[in-house]
């Protein structure tokens, strides 16, 4: 297709697509003039997982740009390329390493990954974003004086531990490789907005439940 119709089908805007061209964050078009490029599925489908980085994940266009060089690695296997691709995007706050809090919150999320059994975990520790996220989500409640020992954090942790095969299993109807892996960064950004409002309408209809 040609750059009208990569617009029109993906409802960006062409100033929009070449701004992303330029950025690197679209790969070139296939030049067939000195002057015109041809595009097809795969750019469309790299168009979408950009708009969703940027506008529903609102990354900066160079955090967009080393999720997408994850995205693209091929000298990876499918789990390190996954991992790589997925801790690119910005995960929240770091843990403070001078707060004593921090400490207590190790404590905790090493015997949490460790009475569930989740060695690769364990094992990236302070490597893995999304370690370092628990770490800080742990310490700050600690800080506040609110409940989150193992026993408390357990369900949440087994919560998750089922939502990942969902989300593996919608990450395999994709084709292996790239696409595979652009489906992973996509539906992470874009689930977890829907995961927290979930949330919050579960307790709503619990709180109606019990004090309603």
């Amino acid at each position: 297709m040609r750059l009208a119709e990569l617009s029109e089908r993906s409802g960006v805007p062409t100033p929009t697509i070449k701004y992303y061209l330029r950025e690197r964050l679209l790969p070139p078009g296939h030049r067939i003039s000195a002057t015109q490029a041809e595009y097809d599925e795969g750019h469309l489908r790299r168009l979408r997982l950009v708009r969703a980085l940027i506008q529903v994940g609102r990354m900066p266009v160079a955090t967009a740009r080393e999720v997408l060089a994850a995205v693209t690695d091929d000298s990876l296997d499918p789990h390190a390329r996954l991992g790589a691709a997925v801790w690119a995007i910005p995960h929240g706050p770091e843990p403070d390493g001078d707060d004593p809090a921090t400490d207590t919150a190790r404590r905790t999320a090493d015997a949490l990954l460790e009475q569930l059994g989740w060695t690769f975990g364990r094992g990236a520790g302070e490597q893995s974003p999304a370690y370092r996220m628990v770490l800080s989500g742990i310490a700050t409640m600690v800080r506040l004086g609110y409940p989150c020992d193992v026993g408390q954090l357990l369900p949440y942790a087994r919560s998750a531990a089922e939502l990942s095969v969902t989300d593996l299993d919608l990450v395999e109807l994709y084709e292996p490789g790239e696409e595979q892996v652009e489906a992973a960064v996509a539906l992470t950004v874009l689930y977890e907005p829907v995961l927290l409002g979930l949330r919050r309408l579960a307790q709503a209809e619990e709180s109606n439940r019990r004090f309603g």
